[in-house]
């Protein structure tokens, strides 16, 4: 079932992006930087920055000390199983993994958990195609 995207983008705040690069030529620093520009609070995850986009970086989901309505993760699908278990772990609305990424046991344990999953689609474009540029 195709989850409400456009209602998820405009009932939430925070996106906590896991595998945000600290190099501006990344998709994940242009797609955060992006939606940081269009009022969204952005969480970095990422082992081994301490700022990315002037934002403090966690090392892992359960570190952030706020609540989270978007886990986006960029990172290969074959390790998004323990990206879905973390943000169920922390109450998070929404598990997004971004274009050309899914992996069904991770869309799995995100659905028990309660949390919205959208796949294979890049949260930029999407808020660009229904939220508006």
């Amino acid at each position: 079932m195709e989850a409400d995207i456009t209602g998820i983008l405009n009932n939430s705040h925070t996106i906590a992006v896991v595998g945000l690069s600290p190099h501006s030529d990344r998709p994940s620093h242009e797609v955060a930087e992006y939606m940081q520009r269009h009022g969204y609070r952005i969480i970095p995850v990422h082992p081994h920055a301490d700022t990315i986009l002037g934002e403090k970086v966690y090392r892992r989901l359960e570190d952030i000390p706020e609540p989270v309505d978007i886990v986006d993760v960029f990172r290969k699908a074959e390790d998004t199983p323990p990206v879905a278990e973390s943000a169920v772990r922390i109450g998070a609305k929404t598990f997004w993994l971004q274009l050309g990424i899914e992996n069904d046991v991770a869309e799995s344990i995100a659905e028990a958990g309660g949390l919205s999953v959208v796949h294979d689609r890049c949260i930029k474009i999407e808020y660009e195609r229904r939220v508006g540029a």
